[in-house]
């Protein structure tokens, strides 16, 4: 298992390799971090639950699904580090063990990595014997090439149903953050990148804020983020970093 330090302002990587962590004045930068317990906050996104995460106005927090993936995973990720910005990636585990150097990317560098399941499948719509292998498969999977690990507790207890198709007799013994959002891009839809980036712009200044969903599979979202990241920064929004209880960020 592997852990990153902030020591002297340098970002101590796990192979040893050492980066400054200072950020361009110029760069929107991550403002504050933000520790979530499933004790206090155990669903949060007004889209789908009743409360959402503690934030203030023009606060958001970026979160992304169903990676990693290759042909598109690394520009999201070049695009956040030009920004010093620190995201949260609900990963899935078959795309984990097959993209292992990406997932592994992510954590080196700051992001939370969070969990989606195995394969995506709407797990309001399987037997619950079936959905919770889903589930715990998938953490097996991320957590084993991150840390090592093949227990189904996960190192880091945040979940995000795909489709939102959660159950409330799934997870319900765990101590786990389960995610919706409190807005979307809707990047699912064939739209280019400046519609997304208008999209997405529009919601965040109705909703003053919030969890976003994006997709870092789509190649409409990895070609708009740059832009996006700016507009955060000239429109005043401030970007927030999660992270579970007890576990230390590398902002």
């Amino acid at each position: 298992m592997f852990r990153l330090l902030i020591l002297a302002g340098l970002l101590v990587l796990p192979n040893g390799v050492r980066a400054a962590a200072a950020c361009p004045p110029a760069a929107l930068g991550t403002s504050r971090v933000l520790a979530v317990d499933a004790a206090s906050t155990p669903r949060v996104g007004r889209k789908h639950f009743a409360a959402t995460l503690s934030l203030q106005p023009k606060e958001v927090v970026l979160t992304f699904d169903d990676g990693p993936w290759p042909g598109t995973t690394p520009a999201v990720l070049a695009a956040l580090r030009s920004e010093c910005v620190k995201a949260t990636f609900f990963v899935l585990g078959r795309n984990a063990i097959d993209h292992p150097e990406i997932l592994r990317r992510e954590l080196a560098e700051g992001h939370t990595v969070g969990h989606h399941t195995w394969s995506h499948p709407l797990l309001g719509r399987m037997a619950q014997s079936a959905a919770e292998a889903e589930i715990e498969r998938g953490i097996a999977a991320v957590d084993r090439v991150l840390y090592g690990e093949s227990g189904t507790a996960p190192v880091t207890p945040f979940f995000r149903f795909p489709g939102f198709a959660s159950s409330p007799a799934l997870l319900a013994r765990r101590h786990i953050v389960v995610f919706g959002a409190d807005l979307w891009a809707s990047d699912w839809n064939p739209i280019s990148p400046d519609a997304e980036l208008r999209l997405v712009l529009h919601r965040l200044e109705q909703a003053r804020g919030g969890i976003v969903l994006l997709h870092d599979t789509k190649r409409r979202t990895a070609a708009m983020l740059p832009a996006f990241l700016r507009t955060l920064k000239t429109r005043g929004f401030r970007v927030v970093h999660v992270v579970a209880a007890g576990q230390p960020s590398t902002r």
